[in-house]
């Protein structure tokens, strides 16, 4: 046990550190940075704890220094703060950015609270029934692919693209196959994962794509200064809240948490939306708008993964087939069987009471480096990254990492297998919206569900 705590205390140290990092970068989508991180620290033999802690604390610090480009910049820092653009935006102009952020993180912080606990109890909740459910995986998976479709910006559009996506799985699965005598996964799952980026690379190569990518000059920011507001070296974030606020934001978590199956960008913009329209004052709709949906982040990017996590093994959830993939499905260390469904990761490596209490020391980790941070450096910061950091560093970064954890599965022909995924899956998300998370369910439904079918032929 002390060994599992000790794992647990530095990976959750090592993620929340890394990606509080990333977080200032704007634009680093989570699924194309957290989940090729977390599938090295799987691949690497990092124990259970370990990984789960890294995981954990990696989306917890990130999304709430996400929040320091999307309030202080106007540019997203990922997915995630899109929904929070127009609210950031009008305090912008109201000259309070530092406001919105603080509002925006310190909802965050409260929810990632609340969302670990729930996650267990809701959980437990399914347990009974994680067999029968086990069974009809391939069928909860194809309409898990339809649902999650249907939720997603692209709705019809995605839910008629599943079927030519997944076609081109199969058909890219058994050609592998019959080539290397094994399938492939990783690879998929990488090509899933970086699809817009490959897509925007393919673009710049070409004359006609060049032009969407092309921008007349730089960009120029006014940054507010960082201002502190309180005594002490921890800022209390139920004192950056008032008691509507918090109320607001642990209601919004506790929702959030049980419609797990639900988009997570869908109920960051539903959440938003419930509780503004309930707020007739301007200024403290915007405020307290802010606080709810970068606590729905946090709230669905937890409870998406650890409810699936503990009850069934299976990804069964947008967030689970997505940047929490690894923790479901990574050969040789963690696999669910295609033809049985049966499991062997992290649900059967870690006993509930140990989800709970790895999930609290991962987001106490998470919220005792990034929180303060944010709170007190974001103008510091955010100025460094945009005079220092270069994006072109950090796509090279993660191209090589995907390049050698590509040669390692499969040669160059996995590496082939990934760029191809990625190109259209990339077009896919671009021109349909078709995101990340509708083609892991795409994914699944081809490895369980179409064998199903075959079968009953």
């Amino acid at each position: 046990m002390i060994e599992a705590f000790l794992w647990a205390l530095s990976m959750g140290l090592v993620g929340a550190i890394v990606f509080a990092a990333i977080g200032l970068v704007s634009g680093t989508d989570e699924t194309a940075v957290v989940a090729p991180l977390t599938l090295l620290v799987v691949l690497l033999g990092v124990p259970p704890a370990g990984v789960f802690s890294f995981f954990l604390a990696a989306v917890v610090a990130k999304h709430i220094t996400h929040a320091i480009p999307t309030t202080l910049l106007g540019i997203p820092g990922d997915t995630m703060t899109v929904p929070l653009l127009g609210d950031a935006q009008q305090l912008r102009e109201l000259g309070v950015p530092h406001i919105a952020l603080r509002k925006a993180i310190s909802g965050g912080v409260i929810a990632a609270f609340i969302s670990v606990p729930l996650a267990v109890l809701f959980a437990w909740i399914l347990s009974p029934v994680a067999d029968e459910i086990g069974e009809l995986a391939p069928w909860i998976f194809a309409g898990a692919a339809i649902l999650i479709a249907l939720t997603s910006k692209g709705r019809w559009a995605a839910v008629g693209a599943l079927f030519p996506f997944v076609l081109l799985i199969v058909g890219i699965n058994q050609f592998v196959t019959t080539q290397l005598g094994h399938s492939l996964s990783i690879s998929f799952f990488l090509g899933i994962a970086t699809g817009p980026l490959v897509a925007d690379l393919f673009l710049a190569l070409s004359p006609t794509g060049r032009k969407a990518l092309h921008r007349d000059g730089p960009t120029e920011f006014a940054l507010a200064p960082d201002v502190r507001t309180w005594s002490g070296r921890m800022p209390n974030p139920l004192k950056v809240l008032d008691r509507k606020q918090t109320a607001y934001t642990s209601g919004a978590a506790v929702i959030s948490s049980a419609t797990f199956v639900f988009s997570p960008v869908a109920m960051t913009v539903l959440m938003g939306e419930v509780v503004g329209a309930r707020i007739k004052n301007g200024y403290h709709k915007l405020t307290t708008k802010m606080a709810v949906r970068n606590g729905t982040t946090e709230s669905t990017y937890i409870a998406e993964t650890m409810i699936p996590l503990i009850a069934l093994g299976l990804p069964l959830s947008p967030m689970a087939a997505g940047p929490a993939a690894p923790l479901f499905n990574a050969p040789p260390v963690y696999t669910v069987d295609t033809g049985t469904g049966q499991t062997h990761n992290l649900h059967d490596l870690l006993a509930t009471w140990e989800f709970l209490v790895f999930g609290l020391l991962a987001v106490t980790i998470a919220c005792l480096i990034a929180y303060p941070f944010a709170m007190t450096n974001a103008h510091r910061a955010a100025s460094w990254v945009l005079k220092n950091v270069s994006h072109e560093a950090i796509i090279g970064a993660f191209a090589g990492l995907i390049l050698v954890i590509c040669l390692y599965e499969g040669g160059l022909l996995a590496v082939l297998v990934t760029l191809t995924v990625g190109l259209i899956g990339g077009l896919m998300n671009r021109m349909f919206g078709v995101h990340s998370g509708v083609q892991f369910m795409g994914y699944y439904a081809a490895v369980l569900t179409v064998p199903a079918i075959i079968a009953l032929g």
